[in-house]
């Protein structure tokens, strides 16, 4: 557990580091910003504690916020998918596997993890653009926003597991 933590840990800082320095500063034709911190709430194994789950994305959402002048956005946003993490990795695991499986490309297989990845992306990107827009006046803006964001993010995303699995 305690290598668990340290791992984790490295991640945490890795993903914050990385978004803050890097992906902050990317802005494809002006409509997508990489967020990819929301890779630290996919990959919390199965039945990790929720409490964890919970303080640790709201930490890494707050450490965001502070350094991307978005109070509170990221923190909530974090908060939400790491609430929702645990039951759509429960909804997608098979009975068999191992009551504390890692989610990876490896652990769940690589259909699984597309499907859970992109979910949690898109459900990210769209929560956190609704936030930030807090309003519908112009929801073309926001939903290209979202999508095209969920989209680089979930590509970024997918490169990292890749390279991570091996």
């Amino acid at each position: 557990m305690a290598l668990e933590l340290l791992n984790r840990l490295a991640m945490f800082l890795a993903l914050f580091v990385a978004q803050v320095l890097i992906l902050n500063h990317v802005h494809l034709f002006d409509v997508a910003t990489p967020l990819l911190y929301v890779y630290f709430a996919i990959t919390f194994r199965r039945n990790f504690p929720k409490w964890m789950m919970l303080v640790g994305c709201f930490l890494l959402g707050i450490l965001v916020d502070i350094f991307s002048s978005t109070p509170g956005l990221a923190a909530g946003c974090m908060a939400l998918v790491a609430f929702a993490q645990p039951y759509l990795v429960e909804r997608l695991a098979s009975r068999d596997s191992a009551v504390d499986m890692e989610v990876s490309l490896k652990s769940i297989g690589i259909g699984k993890f597309i499907f859970l990845s992109g979910v949690i992306t898109f459900f990210y990107c769209l929560l956190f653009f609704a936030i930030e827009a807090f309003s519908f006046f112009d929801w073309l803006v926001w939903l290209e926003r979202a999508f095209t964001s969920a989209v680089l993010t979930w590509i970024l995303l997918m490169a990292i597991e890749s390279v991570r699995s091996k």
